[in-house]
């Protein structure tokens, strides 16, 4: 997974940081060995010379010292920089991990469950908490009238929501060409009424479209998208899918399953005298 190597060069990146920080440590402690030496050697000539000889001595010894302040900021400032590097990769990997978390989360609740009720309120969860709207709509195809009938909403009643023809408007359209549609402007507000969400993603089971989830509001603090937002719209087009087709053929299995055992039963009684 794309997600998973990313990791790994990141993790790379912060043992080279690491053992770069190392050497500089060693470097500095083999360069306060050698100042310690020359301060030393500096103190002994300055003993055996006299006071026009101290003063040269003194002149070299603030000199050296100068250009060793000088080495050393330099390298203070380098491993400063590598630092604040350090520090936005590790932000990253961290916040990588929190979207991987998510993601695996989002896909276990939706095979967790063969309940079709329950199945849409998880979807409803992940759309809300996860990708961060605040009105949207779950389309789902009716094959008897070739329709898409609304299903579940949030923050709007879905008695309100019209049925969207195939190939008709933004959402007919995305449920007959199977590809995804982001408008231009996150920040504008979707006309339900209309049938113009900002976003729309088709439910796939591989090319076959089962439904949309149509979004017409995003919340105040959801400024764009991210990387991880469209990783979540890919796994809701699969998983989503998946997880709404089983469950609605196990609701109708269980439901003819019921009926037929209410016939059964019926010519088991016994007839009345």
């Amino acid at each position: 997974m794309e997600s998973k190597a990313s990791i790994g060069k990141m993790a790379d990146e912060f043992l080279q940081v690491f053992k770069k920080g190392e050497e500089f440590t060693k470097e500095l402690l083999k360069e306060n060995e050698r100042l310690r030496f020359r301060l030393v050697e500096l103190e002994e000539s300055v003993n055996r010379s006299g006071g026009e000889g101290r003063a040269k001595l003194f002149q070299h010894r603030i000199e050296d010292l100068e250009a060793e302040i000088e080495f050393l900021k330099d390298k203070f400032i380098k491993v400063e920089e590598e630092n604040k590097d350090f520090a936005v990769r590790y932000v990253e990997v961290e916040e990588e991990n929190n979207n991987l978390a998510n993601l695996y989360v989002a896909s276990y609740q939706l095979h967790s469950t063969l309940d079709f009720n329950e199945v849409l309120r998880i979807i409803l969860e992940i759309v809300i908490n996860l990708v961060g709207a605040e009105k949207f709509a779950v389309f789902l195809m009716d094959e008897k009238t070739n329709e898409l009938l609304p299903v579940a909403a949030e923050g709007v009643s879905a008695a309100e929501i019209p049925r969207a023809k195939i190939g008709e408007g933004i959402i007919g359209n995305v449920t007959k060409d199977g590809e995804s549609y982001f408008s231009q402007d996150m920040n504008a507000k979707g006309d339900i009424l209309k049938g113009e969400p900002i976003v729309c993603i088709p439910l796939k089971i591989k090319e076959h479209v089962i439904g949309v989830i149509s979004i017409y509001a995003l919340f105040i603090q959801k400024k764009n998208f991210t990387n991880v937002d469209y990783e979540l719209f890919n796994l809701l087009a699969g998983h989503a899918a998946t997880a709404v087709f089983s469950s609605r053929l196990y609701t109708q299995s269980e439901r003819k399953l019921t009926t037929l055992q209410s016939f059964l039963d019926l010519l088991k009684e016994k007839p009345k005298r």
